[in-house]
């Protein structure tokens, strides 16, 4: 990662911004290829910097745009600025260095998310964005383990025996999930894109954003929680034996894969994710108790 911003990225984002950074650093981490950095401005306040590397982070930013441009809420990031010039368009926002990014997790903080993502769901998708019943085939989880089962076995989370006891089960819990509706969903809740800033609880990386049935993204997000100290998906979720099944397929089928990520940090997530997801989605059918892999 450079440490040092392009004579060209900065005339860009002083352009953007109508005033001129006084420094710039490199932000770290996250599961994005996009180059990111925090500004300081004059006045002592900082913005944030998105900056696409590829065609498809490109695409990433734009879709994020389409959810800034049309969307306001209490859940959202104050957009400062955007260019789209070229192949590498750059999204600029509030700086949120003063907030506060969890782990740990408390009750009260487990309700400000609950109450954001109410709100999320009380909004109108805008338009552009795709429809989450449209993607269904990339959360058929279940599909692509029944096809390819050896690197989700290799997780040794269940024996073959209890997989093909289970599979029918699944599948057919993963094809029932509701996916319709016309709600904003932002379709990546996790911890790294939650933020407590004062009284304000903000979703950031929007570039996921679909419309659709806006409980998944509470049922996408139970999984990190409860891996991360939080309550069990069930304490929060009851009752949506679909949604659970459905998530739980979605890191079954890649948690096993090669990680594409440079640093490596994907796939560990994913099966962080599944060793909650994977129970709540049993119980939910009544399935027999994950064996841990035993012949």
């Amino acid at each position: 990662m450079s440490t040092t911003p392009s004579a060209s990225l900065v005339a860009r984002v002083a352009r953007a911004l109508g005033d001129q950074p006084t420094a710039w650093a490199p932000v770290a981490g996250g599961y994005t290829q996009a180059a990111r950095w925090r500004v300081w401005l004059p006045s002592g306040a900082t913005a944030f910097v998105k900056a696409a590397t590829s065609a498809e982070t490109a695409a990433w930013l734009r879709a994020e745009q389409t959810v800034y441009a049309q969307v306001t809420g209490p859940f959202l990031p104050r957009p400062l600025g955007w260019d789209d010039e070229g192949d590498a368009p750059l999204l600029l926002l509030e700086g949120l260095s003063a907030g506060i990014w969890p782990p740990p997790w408390s009750p009260a903080r487990v309700e400000r998310v609950r109450a954001s993502l109410a709100m999320v769901a009380a909004t109108p998708a805008p338009a552009g964005l795709p429809s989450l019943e449209a993607l269904r085939d990339q959360f058929s989880g279940w599909r692509l383990v029944a096809e390819e089962p050896a690197p989700f076995l290799a997780l040794g989370l269940c024996s073959a025996h209890w997989l093909a006891s289970a599979l029918s089960a699944l599948r057919a819990a993963e094809a029932a999930a509701d996916l319709a509706g016309e709600s904003l969903v932002h379709l990546d809740v996790r911890s790294d894109n939650l933020c407590f800033l004062g009284e304000r609880t903000l979703l950031v990386d929007w570039n996921w954003a679909c419309r659709g049935n806006p409980r998944l993204d509470v049922a996408a997000w139970l999984p990190s929680l409860c891996a991360e100290g939080g309550p069990a998906p069930d304490a929060i979720l009851p009752h949506e034996p679909a949604l659970a099944t459905l998530m739980a397929g979605f890191f079954a089928a890649r948690a096993g894969l090669p990680d594409p990520t440079p640093d490596g940090r994907l796939r560990p997530l994913q099966l962080r994710q599944l060793r909650v997801a994977l129970p709540w989605a049993a119980a939910s059918l009544a399935l027999p108790p994950l064996d841990g892999g035993r012949a």
